[in-house]
């Protein structure tokens, strides 16, 4: 992970406190958090608990609901200390931290047999730039992949070691057979790709594109449709389609790849708080809501 400047830093914070952020499983793993070291911590004790979501203002989390714990909050003024712990690519050791914070609210977790509730946090400092740089770049991306869109990225290898391509050879699946290709242009929304043959009668069939990224090294496939198709000129033997995503399902960590690229080119214009909270990612909502009723994904991942 790159360092961001303190601008970056404050940008984001002011520009997304208000956004929580669900802890689903791909969140989970695309932020590196170690959900084996979240903690709740109260008078000199840690008691694990799960991270449900979070703002740069407060958190939801599920916790355990014994006696013991309660009395040590309400000794402690509801006063308590919320610790995370994320692993990072270019640090050998996960980044652990705590955020001061106060109880607000306690609601009992219909799944949990009695013994475990959610509680409301509200922090009482702002969290560490660590912190605000993981989850200000996952929501950067997110908020970019609906506002730039149809930003084009020609695949150079330049442009290929800035976004961490590993490569241009490719394949797309049409209706599940596989077709050889080779990535022409990337952006949010999808990709051109060239292919061996014609390919007018693809036009309209659902397909799958697989893109090999780097940091982490992963093989995404990608849902989407061939919406056009055009001659490669000299060849024809070879014909050019363009795939658009299936933009719901367009996994966050290539948002981010393609979101880092872009940012070095051209940074994003401020983006007003009200934009920013309507384009976060799936789940993620204004604070004060109430708790979900569902099972957390990430409480199933530490049973």
């Amino acid at each position: 992970m790159s360092i961001a400047t303190s601008q970056q830093i404050s940008k984001w914070f002011e520009l997304y406190k208000s956004i929580d952020v669900t802890f689903t499983k791909e969140i989970i793993k695309t932020t590196g958090l170690d959900t084996r070291g979240v903690f709740l911590k109260c008078i000199g004790e840690q008691w694990p608990c799960v991270l449900y979501s979070s703002s740069f203002s407060g958190a939801k989390i599920v916790a355990s609901s014994k006696t013991a714990l309660m009395e040590r909050i309400k000794k402690a003024n509801n006063m308590v200390s919320l610790r995370l712990s994320f692993r990072l690519l270019d640090k050998p050791d996960p980044m652990s931290f705590f955020i001061g914070a106060k109880a607000a609210g306690f609601t009992p977790y219909a799944q949990g047999g009695g013994d475990l509730q959610f509680a409301s946090l509200v922090y009482t400092q702002q969290p560490p730039d660590d912190y605000i740089e993981i989850m200000g770049r996952l929501l950067e991306a997110n908020i970019n992949s609906t506002r730039r869109r149809e930003d084009r990225i020609l695949l150079t290898p330049d442009s290929m070691r800035r976004m961490a391509l590993v490569t241009k050879d490719s394949v797309v699946y049409v209706q599940g057979v596989p077709r050889r290709c080779i990535l022409r242009d990337l952006s949010f929304s999808g990709a051109k790709v060239i292919i061996v043959g014609l390919a007018k009668f693809l036009v309209g069939k659902a397909c799958s594109l697989r893109v090999e990224m780097d940091e982490p090294r992963e093989t995404l496939e990608i849902p989407g449709s061939i919406v056009r198709y055009e001659e490669v000129e000299g060849r024809k033997d070879l014909t050019a389609i363009a795939v658009h995503f299936d933009e719901q399902t367009v996994p966050m960590s290539y948002k981010m790849h393609v979101n880092d690229y872009l940012s070095q080119l051209r940074p994003a214009r401020n983006e007003d708080p009200a934009q920013a909270a309507a384009a976060a990612p799936a789940g993620a909502s204004a604070p004060g809501g109430a708790p979900p009723r569902a099972a957390p994904a990430a409480a199933t991942s530490q049973k």
